[in-house]
């Protein structure tokens, strides 16, 4: 099995002003990890916390947030942790995405896979996502796209986002339950975004799962109507301290990036740039036509069996290698424990927005620890492999773009 050694411990500047640090951090060149505007030092130590009401599995806890308008906070959650564990669990931070909330049933689920689960709510809601009184910002475009200096980026979503997420990992190893050295997180949608920007920024994680969210969303993505409104400056600015692609690189736990071939928010140029920014391998699962949900966001079974072969040392996912593409055929290694059932050649000949895109598909041949496939004459031909195994789990290769 592949081992990735952990990046070094960053310390946090704490001696100059919070405005030079900003800026500092914001524009770090070669930094194995960027931490932006957050003080991961103090975003490691445990929140202080209340416990709720129980449900089955799941138990509500309330945490301490990060300060907002110059008022504490208070995160909500949902915990749930398997029956009769006998020993140390591992654990697993569960992140909504936007519209969403804390959902018990992901936490739950989560629980009967054997983890020890948190699932935070990060629009300042509690229970049946009624706000509350001592909650965080929104999560709203406003909360998210407004004009912010250096000194006032307290003031955005995505800054509380972040900062409730890390102390929620903290909340979550400290339980005598679980592991902290097992601990791993997921987030779908927005919150794919935010697990992109937190399996950066947190040197403890020893897997994440960001589903369809990703970087570079100022060059294409959902919210280009959003980046239009701004001047020049606040969109570097904003890409400088929130967009993903500035914390990728600093990416050193195993990572599987999950997305489909025409989703809305999300588009496939953009997710490979993200991807490519993470400096070690990484797992890949682009299915065709994937819908956009929270439920179909955590509904693919390869996301479990990811995380158990990170976590607790099971069976790992196929990997594809590079794309070979030559005498018109496609080609690729496949690194594999587990018998392959079948493989496809995935294409589109069509150009324009990513999201109308039709995607067509062909069987690729198996042998020699390798899967090819005969391109189509088509070009402009965007293109690429997947491979599904004996459990029935679905991994891809990068895709390819063919021009005339």
């Amino acid at each position: 099995m592949h081992r990735i050694a952990a990046s070094p411990r960053w310390t946090f500047i704490g001696s100059i002003g919070l405005g030079a640090v900003l800026l500092l951090v914001a524009n770090l060149v070669g930094a194995e990890r960027a931490t932006g505007p957050w003080d991961m030092e103090h975003l490691k130590t445990v929140p202080s916390h209340t416990w709720g009401e129980r449900s089955g599995m799941v138990r509500e806890v309330y945490y301490e947030g990060q300060p907002y308008l110059g008022k504490p906070t208070r995160v909500f959650t949902y915990y749930a942790r398997p029956d009769q564990q006998r020993e140390r669990v591992p654990g697993m931070v569960l992140v909504h995405g936007g519209g969403g909330t804390a959902f018990a049933e992901w936490a739950e689920l989560w629980a009967k896979r054997g983890y020890a689960a948190l699932a935070m709510d990060l629009a300042g809601c509690g229970p049946g996502r009624k706000r509350l009184g001592d909650g965080g910002p929104d999560q709203g475009h406003p909360e998210k796209f407004h004009d912010f200096t250096p000194d006032s980026v307290d003031t955005m979503w995505t800054y509380h986002a972040v900062a409730n997420v890390v102390r929620g990992h903290s909340l979550l190893a400290s339980f005598e339950e679980v592991d902290p050295r097992r601990i791993g997180i997921t987030g779908i949608s927005w919150g794919g975004y935010l697990t992109s920007i937190v399996a950066g920024v947190d040197d403890r994680l020893q897997a994440a799962v960001p589903v369809y969210g990703c970087g570079f969303l100022h060059e294409n993505s959902a919210w280009l109507n959003e980046f239009a409104k701004m001047s020049p400056e606040m969109r570097e600015r904003w890409v400088a301290f929130f967009d993903p692609s500035r914390y990728l690189p600093g990416v050193s736990c195993r990572i599987f990036f999950v997305n489909g071939t025409n989703d809305f928010a999300y588009p496939l140029d953009s997710y490979q740039k993200s991807y490519r920014a993470v400096p070690v391998e990484i797992d890949l699962r682009i299915e065709p036509a994937m819908k956009h949900s929270h439920t179909d966001g955590w509904a693919p079974k390869e996301i479990g069996l990811f995380v158990d072969s990170v976590l607790k040392g099971g069976v790992p996912l196929p990997r594809l290698g590079p794309l070979v593409i030559e005498n018109g055929r496609a080609r690729s290694v496949v690194k594999t424990e587990t018998a392959i059932a079948g493989a496809q050649l995935h294409w589109t000949a069509d150009g324009g927005p990513w999201q109308n895109r039709k995607w067509q598909a062909a069987e690729a041949e198996v042998a020699s620890g390798a899967i090819a496939a005969r391109l189509p004459a088509d070009r402009p031909l965007v293109c690429y492999l997947s491979v599904t195994d004996e459990r029935g789990a679905m991994v891809s290769g990068q895709h390819a773009e063919l021009a005339d």
